[in-house]
């Protein structure tokens, strides 16, 4: 497992910790590290078995859940309470292909910004421009607009799934070569499936309404 800083010494015997969540000298839980890949053991890739990483998740809950460590030094009892912290949020970002995506970008110092309208196709746009005047139509009491509403529903969800599609190939690429231009690639992918979602969401609030 890597979890740690290279060479940084068992805060507890001092022997190396070898890169490990405890000290193969004394057993001694250490800091976690922050970042998600390393703290769950598991190599930085974009494509993660989902049972894998959840059999991983329930196997760490087990070694630090805090009612281990309660007959343990306050050191030890702190570093489950942060390790506890730290897997629940690893656990909960790692096993989403979007949230995992926008997590290395950010690790590999990409921006993860609101997708902007200038990053979307001019065509989707034009539709965009319809949708608006058929929201504005149905928020006015006009319930004409609701077919071409659902119709544009079932349009976006399958853009969104286009680029899931693209996503899904684009991370293999990126586990192979792990290059920047995958990432690029990755990000712009991204940037318009997070828009398409975003119109989704606002479809399926106006339906509901």
């Amino acid at each position: 497992m890597t979890h740690f800083k290279e060479a940084e010494p068992c805060w507890h015997c001092g022997h190396p910790a070898e890169h490990s969540l405890f000290c193969h000298y004394c057993d001694s839980l250490q800091r976690p590290t922050t970042d998600y890949y390393r703290f769950l053991g598991i190599d930085p890739k974009l494509t993660i078995d989902s049972r894998s990483l959840e059999k991983r998740f329930y196997d760490l809950s087990r070694l630090l859940h805090p009612d281990r460590y309660t007959r343990k030094g306050s050191t030890e009892r702190q570093f489950s309470l942060e390790a506890t912290a730290i897997l629940n949020d690893a656990y909960r970002v790692l096993r989403d292909p979007v949230s995992r995506a926008e997590y290395v970008l950010r690790q590999s110092g990409f921006q993860t910004e609101e997708p902007r309208a200038k990053n979307v196709d001019p065509d989707l746009l034009e539709e965009v421009f319809e949708l608006n005047m058929a929201l504005e139509e149905l928020r006015t009491g006009d319930d004409s607009a609701r077919p071409q509403l659902e119709e544009a529903r079932r349009r976006f969800l399958g853009l969104r799934n286009e680029a899931d599609g693209q996503l899904a190939g684009l991370f293999g690429r990126y586990d192979e070569d792990r290059s920047r231009e995958a990432l690029e690639q990755i990000r712009k992918v991204l940037d318009r499936r997070k828009y398409i979602h975003n119109l989704v969401t606002e479809v399926e609030k106006a339906l509901a309404a």
